[in-house]
């Protein structure tokens, strides 16, 4: 049973630093996240840590009654240029914005008054709902859609309430037919396929590789605490959880993009 609740914040955008040095701004939709990942690094963060229910158990939801979004992005955008990453620490696309819509509502103010950038990043087919308002900002945004393997057993394995692969797939090709900026985001790589790499570069033509022990904000020191090495131990693959598996993927998946297609490592791959 996940735990629904409200708040109404007083700020939505946070100055954004460390890993997104290169943005001006974080925006996290909703506190919380339901997908509830086994290696989510936010799991280690004291808005994962400091709860009643575990993470993934619950989800805040950011109420926006008297328009103070609307009033603090306008306020913003009339400074400077704004750059934004959303989102850090929740996924903008998970089940509860169905109904909600709160990922949706910010983005019509955007659209109305655009961004510098904004590069929305998901695991969630839902993405595609919002087609409509990615085309009004045209080359102001990216999306970037989590797929970190293409073996379902992996997936069910390491993150077992996100979505289906064949639907994220399918996702990536629907904002292609629309013109919309959209990349691959294998991060972290888990255990996958010989036939993964083809796949990346049949269906994107920008693809961003991170691993466990340097994406998650404290060289992997986070991740290890989550017991993820654990986790490939029950598949027999405790070789695999190294910082050399993800090198030699990377390395393999450039040596293979044709022409036009860009493969990025890291913190690279998500900069505006």
């Amino acid at each position: 049973m996940i735990a629904v609740n409200e708040r109404r914040p007083s700020k939505w955008l946070t100055p954004a630093s460390g890993y997104l040095t290169g943005y001006t701004h974080t925006l996290n939709p909703y506190t919380g996240c339901t997908f509830g990942c086994s290696y989510c690094y936010v799991r280690r963060m004291p808005v994962g840590l400091f709860r009643k229910e575990s993470w993934g158990e619950w989800v805040d939801i950011k109420r926006d009654t008297a328009g103070g979004f609307r009033r603090e992005w306008l306020k913003s955008i009339s400074k400077g240029p704004v750059t934004v990453f959303m989102a850090s620490a929740t996924d903008p696309y998970q089940p509860v914005e169905y109904k909600e819509r709160v990922t949706r509502s910010i983005l019509e103010t955007m659209a109305e008054a655009p961004p510098q950038f904004v590069l929305v990043q998901t695991r969630s087919p839902l993405v595609t709902r919002d087609i409509d308002l990615l085309r009004k900002l045209g080359e102001r945004v990216r999306v970037s859609m989590t797929i970190e393997t293409d073996l379902e057993d992996s997936r069910k394995h390491f993150a077992p309430s996100s979505p289906p692969l064949a639907a994220r797939w399918r996702a990536v090709q629907e904002l292609r037919k629309a013109e919309v900026s959209v990349q691959i985001a294998v991060s972290p790589l888990l255990p996958h396929s010989g036939r993964f790499g083809e796949q990346l570069l049949q269906s994107s033509r920008r693809i961003v590789v991170d691993d466990f022990f340097r994406g998650d904000g404290s060289l992997g020191r986070r991740t290890s605490q989550l017991g993820v090495r654990a986790l490939y131990e029950e598949l027999g693959i405790q070789q695999q959880y190294s910082p050399e598996t993800a090198d030699s993927f990377f390395e393999e998946l450039k040596s293979e993009a044709g022409g036009g297609c860009e493969v990025l490592w890291g913190q690279e791959g998500f900069l505006p």
